[in-house]
This record gives structure tokens, C-alpha cells and sequence, in this order.
């Protein structure tokens, strides 16, 4: 098992470290108050539903339930699943290819 795969997400115990996501084979630092994380996840959310006006957008809402998939259990499961089906689709593709 890779550091940051499993159920804590690569989320430090010790104090003094920041927090992060590893996804895709990158970090990606978030803040250390859960009160932050799910108020920026859930305003992305919210402000991507009105993508269609200026400067909002539809990316906003991937963005706000990755975030949120860092503290709410079943985003988390929703968010894996779709990284494993993410990655067998580019598996099979490349097999595909190769004949």
C-alpha cells in the first residue's frame, strides 16, 4: 500500500503537519480545521450549481465533493470508486491498443 492510500487518506496523525489528498499520485495540501474543509467543499458545490453564469462554473462541483470526500465517509467511497473505475477504463484501453 502506497503512503496516503487507505481509510485516513494520507492524513498525518503527527502534530504539525499539514493535511493533504493524494490523488493520482499527487498531494494536495488542505486545511487543518474540518469546519474549513467541509464550508469550502460545500460552497463549491453550492457556487458550481450556478455554473452557467460568469466566472462561476460546473468544475466547481468535482472540485467542492473532492474536497468534501476528504471528511464525509460516503463522498470518500463515491470519489474511490470512480478512481479505480478511472484507472481499469485507461487499463483496458491500453490493452486494447496494443493488438
Amino acid at each position: 500500500m502506497r503512503k496516503g492510500d487507505g481509510p485516513d487518506m494520507g492524513m498525518n496523525t503527527e502534530q504539525g503537519r499539514k493535511h493533504h489528498i493524494s490523488f493520482a499520485g499527487r498531494r494536495i495540501p488542505m486545511p487543518q480545521a474540518r469546519a474549513s474543509r467541509i464550508a469550502i467543499g460545500m460552497l463549491l458545490v453550492l457556487l458550481g450549481l450556478f455554473g452557467f453564469l460568469p466566472i462561476l462554473g460546473f468544475w466547481m462541483v468535482p472540485l467542492g465533493l473532492f474536497v468534501l470526500s476528504y471528511d464525509i465517509p460516503a463522498v470518500r467511497r463515491l470519489r474511490r470508486r470512480l478512481e479505480v473505475w478511472w484507472h481499469r477504463r485507461r487499463r483496458e484501453k491500453k490493452e486494447n491498443h496494443r493488438f
